[in-house]
């Protein structure tokens, strides 16, 4: 049998080395967040076939138009080979009137798919109610653990893992708005969610055989009975995980331009969720172990 826990400190630094950059980018750039949450308006527009042969000049066209005006363009992309989204500030229905009459004179006719705008009191109003349902989620996955498995150990085990996956995800787009502008949106919010559900399903999955090896074996050492654990589930695991991958990986390379980063985060969220399951969540049960055997911080990582 494998001893996987006593590489603890390995897979808690690998950890590290994808959190601690994701975390300093956080504390000094935050995320960057779309209308969204900021407030602005969303147009999506499908022009005719003849004007989009060759899509570079009417993304300048639109954004000379705006220009001409006085307003900011957030975004310009394509969804579609007829179709564009336009992210641009709130505006006015006079602003929208005189916008759509300039395009129609120097493009033709077109026809407007979609016009949403959000105020920023709504956008604030978004980001308190997505932040609300992450810490909702949370509180509601630890209680119930905990009380599954008749300890608090694993509760709070599965939580740091979760929350684990989370600063993953969060730091890894961090550092993407920052250096390649990609904003973060409410599917943002939804890939986050499901990142969350996934870490813990996975996780439950390892504690579940944990306590069964246990229950057959009570006098069994925790260490023991993880590594048959992880042992046993690992490739259960990683077939399960590829699964989604593959999934993923064919609507991120063949997909529409809208889910491109949504189903990047989704990525992101299920390798980090099958990584912490086994290398972050199974290793802090040990830790708790040796914290509460021991009284101390100083032998937390010694070996058994």
């Amino acid at each position: 049998m494998i001893n996987f826990m006593r590489r603890k400190k390995i897979y808690f630094l690998l950890s590290a080395l994808v959190l601690v950059p994701g975390i300093f980018s956080l504390v000094l750039f935050w995320l960057k967040p779309s209308i969204d949450f900021t407030g602005g308006t969303l147009w999506e527009v499908r022009f005719a076939e003849s004007v989009v042969s060759s899509q570079e000049p009417v993304v300048e066209i639109i954004r000379e138009t705006f220009t001409g005006q006085g307003l900011e363009i957030a975004s310009i992309q394509a969804s579609g080979e007829k179709q564009f989204i336009i992210r641009t500030v709130p505006l006015t229905t006079e602003q929208h009137k005189s916008l759509v009459a300039t395009l129609k004179e120097k493009l033709g006719d077109f026809e407007e798919v979609r016009f949403e705008t959000l105020g920023p009191k709504l956008g604030r109003e978004l980001l308190f109610k997505a932040f609300f349902a992450v810490t909702l989620a949370a509180l509601a996955i630890l209680t119930y653990v905990a009380y599954r498995f008749k300890n608090l150990m694993y509760g709070v085990a599965a939580i740091l893992a979760m929350f684990h996956d989370t600063f993953v995800l969060l730091g890894i787009f961090s550092l993407l708005g920052r250096f390649f502008g990609v904003e973060v949106d409410t599917l943002f919010v939804t890939a986050a969610l499901s990142t969350l559900s996934f870490s813990v399903h996975d996780t439950i999955v390892v504690f579940d055989r944990i306590r069964e090896i246990l229950r057959r074996n009570p006098s069994l050492e925790l260490d023991v009975a993880i590594n048959q654990a992880v042992g046993e589930t690992l490739v259960r695991s990683i077939n399960n995980s590829l699964t989604i991958v593959f999934m993923l990986l064919a609507l991120f390379l063949l997909g529409g331009e809208s889910l491109h980063w949504f189903v990047f985060a989704l990525l992101v969220g299920t390798i980090s969720g099958t990584y912490s399951s086994t290398f972050t969540a199974a290793p802090l049960l040990v830790i708790w172990r040796n914290f509460s055997r021991q009284g101390g911080l100083k032998k937390i990582f010694q070996h058994h």
